[in-house]
């Protein structure tokens, strides 16, 4: 259980750092270009909140994987992108299936992002949990 902890703590500060990185630089132009009548005047924080809770939490159960010690890195990020490809892709599908004028272009960039920083995130959580020795070689 500590393990599990610590990796989620790790994988959260990575996860936020990096995320709020990309809605700062890209996504929220994009956003705000593409959808922006679509937007809230501001984000609602407990929303946001609830989200990273629960999406780290899959990074770290499918990507990350604290316990399961014989799993390679390679399957950890291959399994950390599957894991951002199908979350964003639920997302993004359902917004072009249900919203009027919906851009494709934004469903495709969403889906690349989700499959991308969660290969990266889930790299970047283990190497750090291996570099900290957690488990030994393994994280």
């Amino acid at each position: 259980m500590k393990r599990w902890l610590l990796a989620y703590a790790l994988t959260a500060v990575i996860f936020a750092a990096i995320d709020v990185a990309w809605i700062i630089t890209v996504a929220q132009r994009q956003y705000q270009s593409q959808i922006g009548h679509l937007l809230a005047a501001s984000p609602n924080p407990l929303g946001a909140v609830v989200f990273y809770l629960i999406f780290v939490a899959g990074i770290v159960h499918y990507g990350v994987r604290p316990g399961q010690l014989r799993a390679s890195m390679r399957q950890r990020i291959v399994a950390g992108a599957f894991f951002g490809f199908f979350a964003y892709s639920t997302w993004a599908l359902t917004a072009l299936a249900v919203l009027k004028d919906f851009p494709v272009m934004i469903a495709v960039t969403d889906i690349a992002w989700g499959a991308g920083v969660c290969a990266l995130v889930t790299w970047l959580a283990v190497a750090a949990l291996r570099k900290i020795r957690l488990g030994g070689t393994a994280a």
